[in-house]
This record gives structure tokens, C-alpha cells and sequence, in this order.
């Protein structure tokens, strides 16, 4: 279960790479812009903004997620990412930090790049981070404390790797490491709890997640330590690419 109040704890860091990968795409009047994975809508509703004669699609596999979306006023609904298929006036779609979550996620940009009309555009972005000491940390205490729950060791590619799996279409992909100033007590612990702890969260009984919870917290206090001002600093690093279809 996805928590929306969780998420947007740390809106600026999560919004800033949308941001900058949405300010690449080059589309001036699209018909119909879709945000796929529209999480709780607070970004959503930018692209409404910004093609204000565009039809803007919305959807998420979290009902949580889409019931959010609908109070910022978005016609957004549940459906999984891995099914959808573009209209034939699909003119943008984009994206955010969600393939990371769909195995096989390289043959549906494929798919997507020969389903799109001629001059669409596709934009992606996915965390590039999982062998950061944070994943690493969350793996090695998810082997000790629940080895039944199977955590993602690499789910994305590099720049490369996305350039060449959209290269049917003219690709632009790079890669951005960001050096987050987290705030608060156990901040990369807390950043964690929105995403990636999920699937463990999901497997655990309250006193199991609190004793799960005590260890981590403790060595990703050691990797990230605390600066005298009460900031962490959170290297972060994201893979984009954008695609625009010929």
C-alpha cells in the first residue's frame, strides 16, 4: 500500500527530477497528455498547466495514489502501467520514477515508441541509485531480518541502455546525481519508508517492522551521518532519457 502523505514528505526532492526531465520535451499543443504512475497528483496537474487545450490522462496501480490525484481535481484512475496502451491522439506521455517497479519495463518503451503517433514524446526517469550504500544497507538487513522478502538488486539500465532500447525514436537519455540536503531525525530512513520499504513493510507484522526498523536505522546512521546543523546529506542518482518519436 502506497501512503500519499509519505510521499510528499519530501515533495522538492521527488519534484525536482520531473521537472527537469518534463522541461525536455519539446511538444507545443499536444492532444492528449498522459501521466502514467500520476502518483498523488501534485505534479500531475503541472502538465495541466502547462497544456492547459490538452486532454491530460492520469493513472496509478495505487488506489490510495489515484484517490489523492482526484482531489486535486485530476480525472485519474486505477489501472497498472504494464496494460496500458496509447490513444491514437497520445501526443506526450510521461513517466516518473515508476518502471523501476515493472519487471520488463524495456519492452513496453518499445512497444510504446511503435504505438505512438509520428512527432510524440515520451519522457522517463527512473532511480539510478540501487547500489548506493542505502540499497545496500536495506538488502543486507532485509537478508538477516526476513529473507522472504526478495528486494530488486538492479532494475534499471544506465543512459545507455535506455538510449538504445528507445532508438527507434531520436533519444535524448543522461544521468544526474543529486546530493539531497535531508532534514530530521533518521532523514534517509524516513526517505526510504516512502518507496523502497515498501515490499518489506508489506511482509512484516508491527513488532517484526519495529525491529527491522531499529536496525536499519542504525547503519544508515553510520553511512549518513548527521551534520552538526541537523542536515544528512543523500547522494541520489537518476537515469533519464526522452524520446521523441519520428
Amino acid at each position: 500500500m502506497w501512503d500519499p502523505a509519505k510521499y510528499l514528505a519530501f515533495t522538492d526532492h521527488r519534484a525536482r527530477p520531473f521537472h527537469e526531465l518534463v522541461a525536455r520535451v519539446g511538444a507545443w499543443s499536444p492532444r492528449r497528455v498522459v501521466d502514467l504512475g500520476c502518483g498523488p497528483g501534485n505534479l500531475t496537474v503541472t502538465l495541466a498547466e502547462r497544456w492547459p487545450s490538452a486532454v491530460v490522462e492520469a493513472l496509478d496501480s495505487s488506489a490510495e495514489m489515484v484517490a489523492a490525484a482526484r482531489e486535486r481535481g485530476l480525472e485519474a484512475r486505477v489501472e497498472d502501467v504494464a496494460v496500458w496502451r496509447p490513444a491514437e491522439d497520445t501526443d506526450v506521455v510521461v513517466t516518473n520514477a515508476v518502471l523501476q517497479w515493472v519487471p520488463g519495463h524495456e519492452e513496453l518503451l518499445r512497444r510504446w515508441v511503435r504505438e505512438l503517433p509520428s512527432g510524440a514524446w515520451l519522457a522517463m526517469q527512473v532511480p539510478g541509485n540501487f547500489a548506493g550504500p542505502s540499497h545496500e544497507i536495506v538488502r543486507a538487513v532485509a537478508r538477516e531480518l526476513c529473507p522472504e522478502v526478495v528486494l530488486r538488486e538492479a532494475p534499471v539500465l544506465d543512459p545507455a541502455g535506455y538510449a538504445e532500447v528507445l532508438g527507434e525514436a531520436e533519444v535524448d537519455a543522461w544521468e544526474t546525481t543529486y546530493l539531497q540536503r535531508l532534514t530530521g531525525s533518521d532523514a534517509v530512513l524516513e526517505w526510504c519508508k516512502g518507496t523502497t520499504l515498501r515490499p518489506v513493510r508489506a511482509a512484516l507484522d508491527d513488532g517484526a517492522w519495529a525491529e527491522f526498523l531499529d536496525v536499519l536505522a542504525s547503519r544508515l546512521r553510520a553511512a549518513y551521518p548527521e551534520r552538526v546543523d541537523g542536515t544528512t546529506w543523500f547522494p541520489f542518482r537518476r537515469v533519464f532519457a526522452v524520446a521523441h518519436v519520428r
